[in-house]
């Protein structure tokens, strides 16, 4: 599997065990629910393996959306007196939110309750520090790549000094989430979780140590998502935000060059505003927009394939999920390391529009490939991407951190 180079726990369950190396007091803290759909269900659960392992301290969240674990252990902040600055411009807002939780959680770590931190990028500046001030080994998550995203490290041409703002502005651009302290961030934390190969190499880049990136893929429910019955016609499915950073604009115009018959494409997820000019450049009659669902379960077990030629992602759980249900995808390294080139989809190149055409082709003329690909992708995802090998590894996570502690 992509990225067993990086510290991989042993993939198989028990999705617990007994471990001197285990902490006996974790804080955790995200800016997200516990309990829910994409990142809330991460959280869900991380938060599992802790409980079950009996050394869940306490969890700071957003909300809490779930009954498993007890409340107590659940610091929610769904009320919170930043609600006060709503009228801020989002960027403002969503940075002064995060602020907000990292400063609950660095309060908490300053009580010394806690033996091992474990939070994401961009969420835990402050409390970082409090961490390696009081030598608590600490992990954090990397949602997607490196901040400078795989450029080449390197000195960075000198800024002309910034031009003197008002208080009122310095208070507003203080509230951004800032390169700076994202970098921060990563020199602080004891161990970096990356969640597929593409990730781990944006940060080999900028010359982290092997030792301190963590494999950890995400993690699918294979009951919630499974194979349906293949549809009479071939339908090709995506799944995500209609957005140009998932390759959107890119599949679009692939599809309109082909003009298959008895085909149709399905286009399962929110429409941003970025787009709408493409889909009326590329209209067809053969493209149902479908829009947000909560059930995407349900749309995917109807297709013949999945097309999810991403640009950046940590490892999108679409791709999981499509697996799951058995669909052969066309993909790009870039989306994670659910699909091996060939054996459970087609991997293409980011932009390359004549590539994703060519690879849809192939699978529209040979029903055989997708039927193999089919079945090799629920296998796939059965024996490595449960959300019990979610779990096991991240224990294995811990154990690293609390070694790298002592």
């Amino acid at each position: 599997m992509a990225g067993e180079t990086l510290n991989v726990a042993p993939p198989s369950p028990p999705a617990t065990r007994e471990s001197a190396a285990l902490p006996k007091n974790l804080l955790y803290s995200i800016f997200a629910r516990i309990g829910g759909s994409g990142l809330d269900t991460d959280a869900f659960e991380t938060l599992r393996a802790s409980y079950r392992g009996g050394f869940l301290g306490q969890a700071i969240a957003y909300d809490n959306r779930q009954k498993e674990i007890p409340a107590r252990l659940i610091y929610s902040l769904r009320w919170h007196p930043v609600r006060l600055i709503s009228f801020l411009d989002r960027p403002y807002y969503y940075g002064a939110k995060k602020k907000y939780l990292d400063w609950i959680a660095s309060k908490q770590l300053a009580t010394g309750r806690f033996d091992l931190f474990h939070s994401w990028s961009g969420d835990c500046l402050q409390s970082l520090r409090v961490a390696h001030k009081l030598r608590i080994p600490s992990i954090v998550e990397i949602p997607t790549w490196h901040r400078d995203r795989g450029k080449v490290a390197g000195v960075r041409a000198t800024s002309p000094p910034a031009p003197e703002l008002s208080w009122r502005r310095r208070w507003k651009e203080n509230l951004l989430q800032t390169r700076k302290r994202f970098l921060e961030e990563y020199d602080l934390a004891s161990l970096l979780v990356v969640l597929s190969g593409k990730a781990a190499e944006t940060f080999r880049i900028q010359g982290f140590p092997e030792e301190k990136l963590f494999y950890l893929p995400r993690g699918v429910d294979v009951e919630r998502f499974k194979p349906g019955v293949r549809p009479p016609i071939f339908r090709v499915v995506f799944s995500g935000a209609l957005i140009e950073r998932k390759g959107i604009h890119h599949l679009l115009e692939a599809w309109h060059r082909l003009d298959l018959k008895d085909a149709e494409l399905w286009l399962v997820g929110s429409v941003h505003d970025e787009a709408k000019p493409h889909l009326k450049k590329y209209r067809r009659d053969n493209i149902k927009v479908v829009g947000f669902v909560r059930d995407v379960e349900n749309y995917l077990s109807q297709g013949t394939i999945h097309v999810f030629p991403s640009q950046c992602e940590g490892s999108a759980k679409v791709v999981y999920e499509a697996a799951a249900c058995g669909l052969p995808q066309i993909t790009t390294r870039e989306a994670g390391d659910v699909v091996n080139d060939g054996v459970e989809g087609i991997l293409v190149r980011p932009g390359d529009v004549g590539e994703l055409a060519t690879a849809i082709l192939e699978l529209y003329r040979h029903p055989e490939i997708v039927e193999r690909m089919s079945v090799a992708a629920r296998r796939r995802v059965v024996e490595n991407f449960t959300w019990d090998h979610f779990r096991t590894r991240l224990l294995g996570a811990y154990e690293l951190a609390m070694r790298m502690g002592r």
